[in-house]
């Protein structure tokens, strides 16, 4: 881990051990929180959570999103410039004509940058749309059918292709960030294995494909990250039971019609803060191993 980041890290942590120890004579002084930054799309972002946040309406970001819940267990000063629909162009261009570069939140003094993108990049959660079947079979198409038409699944050939960008997305926050300890969180576990139509309209075919492409995108977001020195925070494993199938108090991710305030096939309230709490513990672990 940087060397300022551990020295942060363990001054937060242990302030209030010393805190409850010392000699009531003075107070310690306070430790610099961490500078924590948060990039990437609607995963992060987790909208329709509620409180909104109103710094940009237009990104639709949820202040109860994993990087506040994952800031506010580290003790951290978060600048969260996630925003729902970004892709990996709009951490160096503008989104909306009122939203800044999300790179420009990033400066050498950063400890912390998380980054959750690339689901908007290979159009994965647009493919998810286009395989909703309401009806059983043989009444509709399937999706993995035709998009693995010809032995070529061209979902995960997208994917492939992107990957590229999203080394550049790792160059691009070492260059603006260069102490900071950089966090990639994966995307969860939407869709168990069969899925469960027609509780949730994907043909069982459908959902294991679609979920598939999610793991693949994943899988490429670890190999990346790992190559540029970055940690990768696993969500699927922490989904395992709570996917849209689960029963509605259980979920973690909501279903194509939403159960409670979130966006459909997005994190709800539960499912955010279990990521946070995921991340919080990662930069936990990168401090404890250095």
């Amino acid at each position: 881990m940087k060397t300022a980041l551990r020295t942060a890290l363990a001054t937060v942590l242990s302030t209030g051990a010393l805190w409850a120890t010392a000699p009531v004579t003075a107070a310690p002084a306070a430790a610099e929180p961490l500078r924590y930054v948060a990039l990437g799309d609607s995963y992060a972002a987790a909208p329709l959570v509620p409180p909104v946040d109103p710094a940009d309406l237009a990104c639709l970001r949820s202040l109860a999103d994993y990087p506040h819940v994952a800031a506010k267990a580290l003790g951290a000063k978060l600048t969260d410039v996630s925003c729902s629909g970004a892709t990996s162009d709009h951490l160096s261009t503008a989104q909306h004509p009122r939203t800044a570069p999300q790179y420009d939140a990033l400066t050498p003094d950063t400890d912390i940058v998380s980054v959750t993108i690339g689901g908007n990049d290979t159009h994965l959660f647009n493919e998810v749309l286009g395989c909703v079947n309401i009806l059983p079979p043989p009444y509709g198409t399937s999706c993995a059918e035709e998009n693995t038409a010809g032995g070529t699944d061209k979902v995960r050939a997208r994917i492939d292709a992107w990957a590229p960008a999203f080394a550049a997305v790792l160059d691009g926050i070492a260059r603006r960030a260069p102490h900071a300890e950089v966090f990639v969180v994966g995307y969860g576990n939407y869709f168990r294995t069969d899925g469960c139509h027609p509780a949730q309209p994907f043909w069982k075919q459908d959902a294991n494909h679609l979920q598939g492409a999610i793991n693949h995108l994943g899988t490429v977001l670890k190999q990346v990250a790992e190559e540029h020195g970055a940690a990768f925070v696993d969500t699927y494993t922490l989904g395992i039971g709570h996917d849209a199938c689960a029963a509605p108090a259980d979920r973690y991710i909501e279903g194509l019609v939403p159960t409670r305030a979130a966006a459909p096939l997005h994190p709800n309230a539960p499912g955010a803060r279990t990521v946070g709490e995921a991340l919080a513990a990662a930069v936990r672990a990168t401090s404890a191993g250095d």
